[in-house]
């Protein structure tokens, strides 16, 4: 392995093409070409959303690896293709593993495959666990934007959740300007309440931190709330808690009743992503056959073609793409490459010539 770019393999041949490279980026190396730039992440993010919204990407369903003997675990890929100032397919390979937690190890592990626009090698594995955790926060303070424009700006933030994901989703707020002056704290789990209340405090929050024990409590007491949890179905039933109008971040995707939803403005990424596997945007639609509840997506916000209502509780639920895996992973190897710190493999393509 090399970290230097201008290696013989990379030098082109005269009258053919270049030699294809692979590299490898570490997750020290992503979290260091991402660190500090949340402003500039969330407008790559919104770039992203724009450009599938026009039809410029590729990204089919996502697929589910499942295992009998392990109920709670999952494997899921998410290939894509982006196109615009991109320009780059991929895939991401993530691993859900809720029993991690009780182990003291994130529940999340992923790693992100980019291949060339043009001649469809790979050129470069990212880990990214770091990456797929920024696409989500960038995802969710672009959506607190726009979805809080046309109403009065949030000022009591509540986390229901308390990991890794809760983490840096207050990190981006803070980072494009979001200030609070009260933030609430809610989890089933009190040490990672405990870290969670420790991470504020190192990050020096300026509004009051309050642990509620109940959920009821944290929801009525938040008019922008925060669901980051592992819940694998809904377990908040009561549409009275959100009688204040709040905005809600869905990130999990199925911590609310249908119950919930249907009394609510519903928001998503992609409404046919989104609308599948016991998702409660899906049960939703399974209660009612039909998916007049949902109001848009965040594009049609982003282009004006859908508002969010002052009078009812507004709900962004975001399946989550690949394509935003994609903006942010090239954003991280282009970064790594200007300061030239690749780590290339040498000879990982053994075979190039056709006939040998």
């Amino acid at each position: 392995m090399t970290d230097v770019l201008s290696t013989t393999a990379q030098r082109a041949v005269p009258g053919r093409p270049e030699v294809p490279t692979f590299s490898v980026i570490s997750g020290e190396q992503v979290q260091q070409a991402l660190s500090g730039r949340e402003k500039q992440l969330v407008e790559l993010v919104e770039t992203a959303y724009r450009l599938h919204g026009a039809g410029d990407s590729v990204n089919p369903p996502s697929y589910f690896l499942r295992f009998t003997d392990r109920p709670t675990a999952r494997i899921i890929a998410l290939p894509a293709s982006i196109g615009g100032p991109v320009q780059v397919d991929g895939l991401k390979w993530i691993s859900s593993f809720p029993e991690n937690v009780g182990a003291g190890l994130p529940r999340a592990s992923a790693v992100l495959i980019l291949n060339d626009h043009d001649t469809g090698y790979p050129f470069a594995c990212l880990e990214s666990s770091i990456i797929s955790a920024t696409r989500t926060a960038a995802s969710a303070a672009l959506a607190a934007d726009w979805l809080s424009r046309n109403r009065t700006r949030p000022t009591r933030v509540g986390f229901f959740g308390t990991g890794l994901i809760a983490r840096y989703i207050h990190t981006f707020l803070h980072g494009t300007g979001w200030e609070f002056e009260t933030v609430g704290v809610h989890d089933l789990s009190t040490d990672s309440t405990a870290g969670f209340c420790g991470y504020l405090r190192q990050h020096g929050t300026t509004g009051q931190v309050t642990v509620h024990d109940s959920a009821e409590d944290l929801i009525r007491s938040s008019d922008l709330v925060v669901f980051a949890t592992v819940a694998g179905e809904p377990h908040v039933t009561d549409p009275a808690w959100f009688a204040h109008n709040p905005l809600v971040l869905h990130v999990s995707l199925r911590d609310l009743a249908p119950e919930v939803l249907l009394g609510a403005a519903n928001f998503v990424d992609d409404v046919d992503h989104c609308l599948k596997a016991d998702t409660s945007p899906h049960l939703a639609e399974q209660r009612t056959g039909n998916r007049d509840f949902l109001n848009g997506t965040l594009n049609d916000v982003m282009l004006g073609r859908a508002a969010p209502p002052a009078d009812r509780p507004v709900i962004f639920s975001p399946f989550g793409l690949g394509v935003l895996d994609l903006a942010v992973g090239k954003y991280v190897y282009d970064e790594v490459s200007r300061t030239g710190n690749l780590r290339l493999i040498d000879d990982f393509f053994h075979d190039l010539r056709r006939y040998g």
